[in-house]
């Protein structure tokens, strides 16, 4: 899961605790979310648009999908006109600190072992950059070596 360090931070993941990940507009974001996660199941915590892109924490989600209530108010960012709560279009998981990594994987580390990750990796796959990507658990044990 990624996030701007200076919007939501793993300094403001480990201050809160737990938090719902709301404000996903991408239908296949959306979709790896609801469909692919489930409780317990582990999550990199990926710093962008930063001076060092990188995994710089490790959570866990907290909780089964469930709408995403920003979708509802006209006050929000995320605000969508064409949602409705019958049929609600954007959803969302709580997602819980596990802990800070002892250094940031960054980005070119993880280009680097693009090899040992496998062909077609969507993070480092060209124009992929959705803010929530699967892990195979043997991606997910390459990446967790590099720390």
């Amino acid at each position: 899961m990624k996030s701007e360090p200076d919007t939501f931070s793993i300094d403001d993941l480990e201050r809160v605790g737990t938090e719902p990940w709301n404000g996903v507009r991408n239908y296949q974001a959306r979709n790896f979310m609801r469909d692919g996660m489930q409780v317990g199941d582990g999550v990199f915590f990926y710093h962008s648009n930063c001076k060092v892109p990188g995994i710089v924490g490790l959570a866990k989600v907290a909780s089964a999908a469930y709408p995403d209530d920003t979708q509802f108010d006209p006050k929000s960012d995320y605000h969508d006109p064409k949602a409705n709560r019958e049929d609600p279009r954007w959803m969302l998981v709580d997602v819980a600190f596990d802990r800070k990594l002892k250094r940031t994987i960054s980005l070119d580390e993880i280009k680097q072992h693009a090899d040992a990750l496998g062909e077609g990796f969507p993070l480092i796959a060209r124009g992929n950059r959705l803010s929530i990507l699967p892990v195979t658990a043997a991606q997910w044990k390459v990446l967790l070596a590099m720390e």
